[in-house]
């Protein structure tokens, strides 16, 4: 070792100078060692980033149905599996997070018939490739079972909690983040069907149905992520955390819903929001963006499944809106250290709730200037390309970056490093 200490060089992604998100940057030294345990000086390395570690994601429900048609022997439709493979390539270089359907209703929609095995395939498929899958929801009133609509609420409690414990303990490993409970505060006063979950949660309320949903997926999965979900960004969602954490139930994450369908929330809601649900000093993840490239929908419906329409196109300004809206958003979300995920809410307008024109690409699997944008921000501003550099007098590089994972290629030796809170130094010694 050399008896006069040197400075590194350091090798950094533009995020480290990037001051709205500068502060999640972390910086790591890297020491590269020769097959003897010789520090290799004077070395060139190259560095790159492999893995965000903030969740950058979206919905991977096309998997589900593709692994559905499969399991079930049906033919893809002409050019259907070229239009998925084009769209499941643009997803893998943009986003690390997919968050899977698991609606009681679509997933069992026979009693004790569940669809374990597309879904298992279809998380397969992210995990294989080094994606991280969020299971939605565990409990929720809508999509519900019919099935379930004649049985006695004791029998429906029952079978909710078994509902939860199965399907919690079967992914596990899998899925490991949960959205245990979704819609708690519209969820005992809900008119728009007739199903047993509302039907319950009237009698157990609303902190009982959630103290049942994070008790029964704990006690399945203990090491899983599990959150409160909702769209109702008032004080009521405000004041059923409050509630909820007073009742001594472990909330590991709030999702914030934000299907903006009506009109763009902007950067001064989204601020206050953040500060609202920031102050419970809990994780946050924005579960469920969706930004429109056509005309907003009527503001005066209640409910956004009221907007029925066959036809509703992207317009020129429409685009030009929802690439701007998506950059503000994603960098306004990033500069909050409470975020620690961000899903948007439908890949492509193909099969879109509502026939929306809400996706990142076009139906025919063409980006959208907003796809573009974004993945300037995530695989570009906020992230390492391979780069070069060359090691002190004691083999050392230091690597700055958003937390995630990076290779230190030497030669043809490539090795990964996790630059996040831990600070001690890392070692590569050569094979």
């Amino acid at each position: 070792m050399s008896d006069h200490p040197t400075t590194p060089a350091t090798v950094a992604s533009a995020a480290v100078a990037d001051r709205d998100v500068a502060h999640r940057t972390r910086t790591r030294t890297v020491q590269v060692l020769d097959r003897s345990g010789t520090p290799l000086a004077g070395s060139s390395v190259t560095v790159e980033q492999t893995a965000h570690d903030l969740g950058f994601g979206c919905i991977g429900f096309d998997a589900v149905y593709r692994a559905g048609r499969r399991l079930a022997g049906t033919p893809a439709a002409p050019g259907e599996d070229e239009l998925f493979d084009r769209l499941d390539a643009l997803w893998f270089d943009l986003f690390n997070t997919a968050t899977l359907p698991f609606y009681w209703g679509t997933f069992e929609p026979q009693e004790g018939h569940p669809r374990t095995a597309a879904l298992r395939a279809a998380a397969e498929h992210y995990v294989s490739r080094g994606a991280r899958v969020k299971g939605h929801p565990l409990v929720w009133h809508t999509v519900a079972p019919q099935w379930l609509v004649p049985k006695p609420d004791d029998e429906v409690l029952r079978l909710l909690r078994a509902r939860v414990e199965r399907d919690a303990s079967e992914f596990a490993g899998l899925v490991d983040t949960w959205d245990a409970i979704n819609e708690v505060v519209i969820m005992p006063v809900f008119t728009k069907d007739d199903n047993a979950v509302t039907r319950v949660a009237k009698t157990v309320g609303r902190v009982g149905m959630v103290r049942l949903a994070f008790e029964e997926a704990r006690a399945a999965n203990p090491s899983a992520t599990l959150l409160l979900n909702d769209f109702d960004m008032s004080a009521d969602y405000e004041h059923l955390i409050e509630e909820c954490l007073a009742a001594g139930i472990q909330i590991d994450a709030l999702g914030l819903q934000s299907h903006m369908h009506q009109g763009t929330w902007g950067k001064e809601k989204t601020l206050d929001v953040l500060e609202r649900f920031g102050r419970f000093g809990l994780p946050i993840h924005f579960t469920e963006i969706t930004l429109m490239s056509g005309d907003h929908m009527p503001k005066h419906l209640d409910d956004l499944n009221d907007h029925q329409v066959e036809s509703w196109p992207s317009t020129p300004e429409g685009l030009e809106r929802q690439k701007q809206d998506a950059v503000e958003l994603y960098t306004t979300l990033v500069a909050d250290p409470h975020v620690q995920a961000i899903t948007y809410w439908g890949m492509s307008d193909h099969g879109m709730w509502l026939n929306a024109p809400g996706g990142l690409v076009f139906a025919d699997g063409t980006p959208k200037p907003s796809y573009d944008a974004l993945h300037g921000l995530i695989r570009g501003q906020w992230w390492l390309a391979p780069t070069a550099v060359t090691t002190d007098a004691e083999g050392r590089v230091q690597v700055s970056g958003l937390p995630g994972r990076y290779a230190v290629v030497v030669g043809d030796q490539r090795t990964e490093v996790v630059v996040g809170e831990d600070e001690h130094e890392a070692v590569v010694t050569l094979a």
